[in-house]
């Protein structure tokens, strides 16, 4: 099976679930169902998510795994929780966030370490 895909491929818009359906008994239900906070993110996101859990949340196993520096990993991390849209927490604010310039994220999108619409959302904060 082809794995669900959050946003339209000709628009990018979020896309809607309108029909689930049973193989088993052929029983389909019509309606507007979410696909979950998860389905915003990118494949590249994910696989970081997947990554980020696999390594039980320590930073210091996903930098080990995929071989990018502490601040890569809290830029990337700090962007998927926008793209789920959460706000980052005021009290606890991301120091890679705050030491980041404009022309630093637009870097990281060059370098594809980030996508368009996550640093639009960080200069956003900035």
């Amino acid at each position: 099976m082809n794995p669900v895909i959050g946003q339209c491929p000709i628009c990018q818009d979020q896309l809607q679930v309108t029909q689930l359906h049973c193989g088993s008994c052929e029983t389909s239900i019509n309606g507007h169902f979410s696909l979950g906070r998860l389905h915003h993110l990118t494949p590249e996101q994910l696989e970081f998510v997947e990554t980020f859990i696999r390594c039980e949340g320590k930073i210091k196993r996903v930098e080990q795994e995929i071989g990018l520096s502490y601040p890569a990993v809290r830029a990337r991390l700090s962007a998927i929780v926008l793209a789920m849209g959460y706000d980052l927490d005021g009290d606890d604010e991301d120091d890679t966030l705050v030491d980041m310039n404009r022309s630093e994220v637009l870097s990281r999108v060059a370098s594809g370490e980030l996508t368009a619409k996550e640093a639009a959302k960080i200069i956003r904060n900035l």
